[in-house]
């Protein structure tokens, strides 16, 4: 009888570690924190749906490969709920991350919780949900949320884009509807704790500029990682604000903060029809000319920026993929084609060399 005691005991005991182990290990292995180090390349699947071919060393090469060679290690991807055109939806959306994630790189959701493009003056309601009441909006919020975990399975999950005035206008409107902003950022915030609780969580606003009085807002907000878009054409021409806006507001919030967005050309030409964003030399850094050298020494110097700073923890770079795919001619092509990671040809520019450690 002793003996089947104690070798009742043994067995408890047993049970009773490994159990502990299984906890620990699920504790203790969230993603792994490293320097961001990404690329924005949500167009790619558009682009390359139309015939585009990228090449690196005048040799075709799967874009995302060659990001990933060059040291990239997470891509960024926006989801639409309902697009038009089925672009950046959740289909192709969940394709292109499974692509990411057969290469060993990280998955960054942008969810626009829009059917359509969402920054600072386009936040519209998904059409499915503009006659909800606020308490179904929270509730179809909530599930849609859900819905992406589990088809998706972000790494980071941003909620939102470019929210300088909340998202899902009017009833999330910040400036406006303040309270009711908060609760649907909180209901999704809640549901990703609950079902992914790994998944790192970003809020994100454009520019430096009233950064903090965002960020004060969003203070009682669960969440990870401060999002910061950076075009020195729109955003100011100083890397040294760029450190200091890290700085401080990882100091006064407790975050890891990230440049969510950037990019910067490697000429002021242009490929097709379409007028580009940045095409003159008063809108460039006049530190770093708009050569691919220049291109390059922006971005290595903004990363070495956030590198330098006390909260600094990455940087993903905006259109880089967004090649002139639909022709020399189109007045519908690129406007970013000028500040593009592949040049006029298609091959990769030495900028590719800024994703290295």
């Amino acid at each position: 009888m002793k003996s089947k005691i104690l070798l009742l005991a043994f067995f408890m005991l047993a049970l009773l570690n490994a159990c502990s182990g299984d906890d620990k290990k699920t504790e203790e292995n969230p993603i792994s924190e490293v320097f961001i180090r990404a690329s924005d390349m949500s167009t790619l699947p558009e682009a390359e749906s139309a015939g585009a071919v990228y090449k690196n060393d005048s040799q075709t090469e799967d874009a995302l490969a060659t990001l990933k060679n060059a040291g990239c290690n997470t891509i960024r991807i926006r989801l639409w709920k309902d697009p038009a055109n089925a672009h950046s939806g959740m289909t192709e959306v969940k394709a292109l991350a499974q692509r990411v994630k057969n290469l060993g790189m990280k998955v960054w959701l942008t969810v626009h919780y829009s059917d359509t493009w969402a920054d600072p003056g386009n936040q519209t309601t998904p059409t499915a949900w503009q006659n909800l009441s606020f308490t179904d909006l929270k509730a179809a919020v909530s599930a849609y949320t859900s819905t992406v975990l589990s088809e998706i399975h972000p790494d980071i999950f941003q909620i939102g884009n470019e929210t300088n005035d909340g998202f899902l206008w009017p009833k999330g409107k910040l400036t406006t509807n303040e309270n009711q902003y908060l609760e649907l950022v909180n209901a999704a915030s809640a549901t990703i704790r609950a079902e992914a609780p790994n998944t790192k969580i970003m809020l994100h606003f454009a520019g430096l500029t009233s950064a903090d009085w965002f960020f004060g807002k969003v203070s009682s907000v669960d969440y990870d990682y401060i999002g910061l878009s950076y075009y020195p054409v729109w955003h100011g021409k100083s890397l040294t604000d760029v450190r200091n806006t890290i700085d401080a507001l990882g100091a006064a919030y407790g975050k890891k903060v990230i440049i969510a967005e950037t990019a910067y050309p490697f000429t002021l030409g242009w490929e097709d029809y379409t007028n580009n964003i940045v095409g003159l030399d008063n809108q460039l850094i006049p530190a770093f000319q708009a050569t691919p050298a220049g291109q390059k020494s922006f971005l290595s110097s903004l990363k070495n920026t956030v590198k330098a700073s006390t909260a600094g923890f990455g940087f993903a770079y905006w259109g880089g993929e967004w090649i002139s795919f639909r022709g020399d001619q189109a007045t519908n092509g690129s406007s970013f084609e000028n500040q593009a990671l592949w040049d006029f040809d298609n091959n990769a520019l030495p900028v590719m060399d800024a994703f290295a450690e």
